[in-house]
């Protein structure tokens, strides 16, 4: 059988990994685009999970939080980038590879069953060559034969004649059916000659040329897919450095100042500093007696004359049902001065804390008592002890409604009054602009009555001027209150000294506004030492060894507040009392 091929089981191979490479890049491809799916995916959302959840008004005014906002939109903006690079690699790079990759498979199998053909006509003409060849051999030794018969007949003398003249004629039949096969096998040959030279000068190269031209194609196309793959990633490059462009931007608009005067704008509170504490003298009813002489010593009152000191009950308070800061109300207070103890036996008399322990009982000097004096005034003063809420942290939302805004600070009430007047001149353009629209439909409407009846609007006209009045008369009733806050938070004349105290004949009045507080927590125990009557309002009447819970404890003038096991509360002298405080108390009074 003659080779027919030149190469061609190669060539079948070779395009077969050709097909076989292109399709495993583009496999490669489409993980490539799956990664950059999931990745935008993923970055989406992250950013969905770090929007703020809240309407813009609500949302904080920080640069910092402005900025990271804007941070996560170029984000978001990025993610979107990604996503469009694995849209342009899904169409351009994988799906035209797939594409390109099923037509070559179709154009492979057209070029391979075209020489299988060329070579299966090949081998059909070197059959009929063959068989030809093998008969003209096989008659050529047959003639022989019978040319080897009749020459020994011919030449044999016992042949008959008849036995001659038959191998005479045998031998003529099998040369001449030799000359005819010889013939056969002459134009056998030559057409078998022919077609393998049409075969491999014209058909095998056509073929080979074909499969060569598409293999040539398909290296073409890997090229361009590569180049696709690259110029997905480049044509986004401007976009994402403008991402990254804004997030340096949003960077640089951090601004710690104006940070700080948000901060100052929304907690200002508009209180004016409490004023100074007057001195209070707790030795004006002692006479002490030393070898030189007799010294009796008498500090001035809060208003600079000697004699009684002022009522602590009403150091801070100024007039009736005043507001103290975070919303809350000035407490009862104990009365001005505690009872002296008791004298008693020696037994008892060593478990006193007598208020002679102030000061020594050795010579007392005037220059003492200034030193003492000048210790006292240039002391830091404590936040007063009866501002509740400031100890007790934010009340129970039983109070005055949010909607007069009477539970913020002065600062914060005017701001919030003036964002509500905004929202009411909003919804009264609303209004007017809706009147405006049904006014014109109505003058439609009469003009041409085929449209419609111009009596139907009439209703929601009205309807409309009533809700403008009322929105008209909400926003002056809180322009009037925006007034009289502005009025009070900028002419609040500012205190040097502390009020003058209340009269007692309205203290009653003003306990009677508080008795609904919630109870103090305890924060120690004491023991009575002395028995006391509690005959001044707001004390608390206590038996001698009695036991009572301590919510409050002494600031300074000489009473402690405690609260009986019945729930009784009230003031005590502190000298009439053994205290015990508890070790981390988690109802332990905190100034700040």
């Amino acid at each position: 059988r003659p080779w027919g091929g030149d190469q061609f089981e190669n060539l079948d191979k070779h395009t077969q990994w050709g097909i076989d490479f292109m399709e495993r890049y583009a496999k490669f491809v489409k993980e490539r685009l799956e990664i950059e799916q999931n990745y935008a995916k993923q970055l989406r959302n992250l950013v969905k999970k770090y929007c703020p959840k809240r309407s813009k008004e609500e949302e904080p005014r920080f640069t910092t939080c402005l900025s990271f906002y804007s941070i996560l939109n170029e984000l978001n903006d990025y993610a979107g980038q990604r996503e469009l690079v694995a849209e342009e690699m899904g169409h351009k790079v994988y799906g035209e590879l797939m594409r390109y990759s099923q037509d070559l498979k179709a154009e492979r199998k057209h070029h391979l069953q075209e020489g299988r053909k060329a070579q299966q006509y090949l081998d059909h003409c070197w059959k009929l060559m063959d068989n030809s060849k093998k008969k003209f051999e096989r008659e050529c030794r047959e003639a022989e034969k019978s040319q080897v018969t009749y020459e020994k007949l011919d030449n044999d003398i016992n042949a008959t004649k008849s036995e001659v003249e038959k191998a005479k004629s045998q031998y003529y039949l099998r040369t001449h059916m030799a000359d005819e096969n010889k013939n056969e096998y002459a134009a056998q040959l030559q057409n078998f000659n022919a077609e393998q030279r049409k075969h491999f000068n014209n058909a095998i190269p056509h073929i080979f040329k074909n499969l060569q031209d598409m293999d040539e194609r398909r290296t073409v196309k890997l090229g361009e897919t590569y180049r696709n793959f690259a110029e997905a990633e480049r044509r986004v490059i401007p976009i994402i450095s403008k991402c990254l462009e804004g997030m340096v931007s949003a960077a640089k608009a951090v601004d710690e100042r104006r940070d700080s005067g948000i901060v100052v704008e929304s907690f200002k509170s508009g209180f004016e500093p409490p004023g100074d504490f007057p001195f209070e003298d707790f030795s004006q009813n002692l006479n002490r007696s030393g070898s030189d002489g007799t010294i009796s010593t008498s500090a001035p009152r809060g208003d600079g004359t000697p004699g009684s000191r002022p009522d602590p009950r009403h150091v801070m308070n100024k007039t009736k049902n005043k507001l103290w800061p975070f919303g809350t109300k000035k407490p009862k207070c104990p009365p001005s001065t505690p009872p002296p103890p008791p004298q008693s036996s020696s037994s008892s008399s060593t478990r006193v804390r007598s208020s002679s322990n102030l000061f020594p009982t050795t010579r007392f000097s005037t220059d003492l008592v200034s030193h003492y004096l000048s210790e006292i005034k240039t002391t830091v003063p404590r936040i007063p002890h009866n501002l509740k809420g400031l100890r007790r942290g934010v009340r129970d939302e039983v109070g005055p409604s949010p909607e007069d805004f009477s539970h913020l600070p002065p600062e914060q009430r005017r701001k919030r009054l003036q964002q509500r007047i905004d929202e009411l001149q909003k919804e009264l353009q609303k209004e007017v602009d809706q009147r405006d629209a049904l006014n014109k439909m109505k003058d439609v409407y009469e003009k041409n009555p085929q449209l419609g009846d111009p009596n139907s609007l009439h209703p929601k006209i009205s309807e409309t001027i009533c809700n403008m009045e009322k929105l008209r008369s909400e926003i002056h009733r809180n322009e009037v209150r925006h007034n009289l806050e502005r009025q009070q938070t900028h002419h609040t004349p500012h205190r040097s000294q502390p009020p003058p105290a209340v009269p007692t004949s309205e203290h009653h009045e003003f306990d009677d506004e508080f008795d609904d507080d919630d109870p103090l927590p305890v924060i120690g125990h004491c023991k009575a030492l002395y028995s006391f009557d509690g005959h001044d309002e707001g004390t608390l009447v206590m038996a001698e060894d009695e036991v009572l819970y301590i919510i409050e404890q002494d600031k300074g003038d000489g009473w402690t507040r405690a609260r009986k096991q019945s729930g009784e509360e009230g003031y005590v002298p502190t000298t009439y009392v053994e205290i015990t405080m508890e070790k981390n108390c988690k109802g332990a009074v905190t100034y700040i």
